[in-house]
């Protein structure tokens, strides 16, 4: 509670994560998958023994290498920032931990991110400068440096699920340091990597299909049909092996996690289904729409297929990553990091504490040194609930809690402090934390939002 608040009107500033999350990770591991592409592309050139052929395919990687340099060089490593100013703004305490323990893995990440920013820029232009053998080592350097990155960035994103039983056994002691590659090597670890890897080498082939599209079929039948086709077979491994990577994944995850799905797929006959559920169904659809479109589209006629037929599949993609990005910030579920710190920035220690000195002892978040219930209870709405709800935008309290009067809204956040194992919200909510002053504080604060009062009458006089 001694960090300020980041108030994102109407959309919330998980949103604002989220929505430069998505468009990032379509173009962070775009630069993963991509980085593999063109190297092979390359190397397959060469060993082209039609000279003209050979020149017509080097032509357009000399293209689509300034295209790749640009998306990923530029958009990507502003996204990147992005993402950090976001999650330091909305997740202090999150990003807090994850520095922290962290540390001197993102330096090493570091490192790798600038080889790969360096070897990207080189590769574009050195073409038909250097020796060809030499150009393509330039390629196969960035390709190394880039998934690089991912190896590690996916250590800490897979630690926020499933932080692991050795690194919780020292939370909060001071000992974290020596506990660095349990926490890194947590339980879903390798699936999260294989599958982020799937996902990279289809997205090079999405992405590459935007550029092969724009090869002129009536003067280039024969480069756009080689082109097109070659890349379709990148979604290949990805499609394949999915499936059976997210039965690993999922058997990794927590029970109480993995819960969040089966809840939905047990009452799928009676139309309830959870978010989670909801996600995953469409990250099915999507796919498989991509698989339809890719073969159907793409494979069977390369010559027509146009940027209109690749900028739906590049659509496809980004809603199934989305979903995916989605789905696994959900899971995580009513954590940020789990087991330690539920999604509102509470560590789960720190509760009986707080529940017994109250959440508003120790802030210096309350304005102008008022005591008053409204300013305590906005402060606490904040805190507490302003991660995750907005009043009147994503997810609004004002909505959620329309037609309840003051006493029905004090006994739902009861509800929520008393966490009782049979909660139907313990699956997915935090406790809300503090003594009953604070409970009282919320609630009027909530009240006022949802039955705001009457606005005086003015009397006037009648002349």
């Amino acid at each position: 509670m001694n960090y300020p608040f980041w108030d994102i009107p109407i959309l919330g500033s998980g949103w604002v994560i989220g929505i430069i999350a998505i468009f990032h990770v379509m173009i962070s591991q775009f630069a993963v998958g991509g980085g593999f592409y063109l190297p092979l592309a390359e190397r397959k050139a060469m060993r082209i023994a039609d000279l003209e052929t050979r020149i017509d395919w080097l032509a357009q990687l000399v293209s689509y290498s300034k295209f790749f340099l640009i998306l990923t060089g530029v958009f990507g490593t502003i996204s990147g920032v992005g993402i950090w100013f976001a999650i330091g703004l909305t997740h202090p305490e999150a990003t807090s931990t994850l520095i922290h323990n962290f540390v001197f893995g993102w330096a090493i990440e570091w490192v790798f991110f600038i080889v790969e920013l360096t070897t990207a820029a080189v590769y574009y232009y050195t073409w038909n400068r250097i020796d060809p053998k030499l150009h393509l080592t330039v390629g196969w350097v960035y390709a190394g440096a880039s998934f690089c990155t991912l190896v590690i960035i996916n250590g800490i994103l897979s630690f926020m699920l499933t932080p692991g039983d050795a690194w919780l056994a020292v939370a909060g002691t001071g000992h974290e340091a020596f506990k660095f590659w349990n926490a890194f090597f947590n339980p879903t670890y390798w699936p999260s990597l294989f599958l982020r890897t799937c996902v990279c080498t289809s997205l090079a082939g999405v992405w590459a299909l935007i550029s092969a599209s724009r090869i002129d079929g009536d003067r280039q039948p024969a480069l756009k049909t080689a082109l097109v086709k070659w890349s379709v077979k990148w979604l290949v491994p990805s499609f394949v092996a999915t499936p059976f990577l997210m039965i690993w994944y999922l058997f990794m995850v927590p029970a109480s996690q993995r819960a969040l799905l089966t809840l939905g797929i047990d009452t799928i006959g009676a139309g309830t289904f959870s978010t989670v559920t909801r996600i995953a169904l469409i990250i099915i659809v999507t796919s498989a729409t991509i698989v339809g479109v890719a073969y159907y589209l793409a494979y069977r006629n390369p010559v027509e297929f146009n940027l209109s037929h690749a900028l739906a599949v590049l659509l496809l993609a980004l809603i199934a990553t989305a979903s995916g990005e989605y789905a696994r910030e959900m899971l995580r579920k009513p954590y940020v990091i789990g087991r330690w710190m539920f999604s509102n920035g509470v560590r789960v220690p720190y509760v009986a504490r707080i529940n017994s000195e109250g959440y508003l002892a120790h802030t210096n978040w309350v304005w102008n040194g008022s005591t008053t219930s409204y300013s305590r209870g906005e402060a606490i709405y904040r805190g507490e609930c302003g991660s995750c709800h907005t009043l009147n935008g994503y997810r609004p309290l004002a909505q959620l809690l329309a037609g309840r009067d003051s006493a029905n809204i004090g006994n739902f956040i009861t509800m929520l402090h008393d966490y009782k194992p049979d909660s139907p919200y313990r699956r997915f909510m935090p406790p809300m934390v503090g003594v009953k002053q604070d409970v009282d504080d919320l609630t009027n604060f909530l009240n006022a939002q949802v039955n705001p009062p009457a606005p005086a009458k003015v009397l006037t006089a009648n002349k």
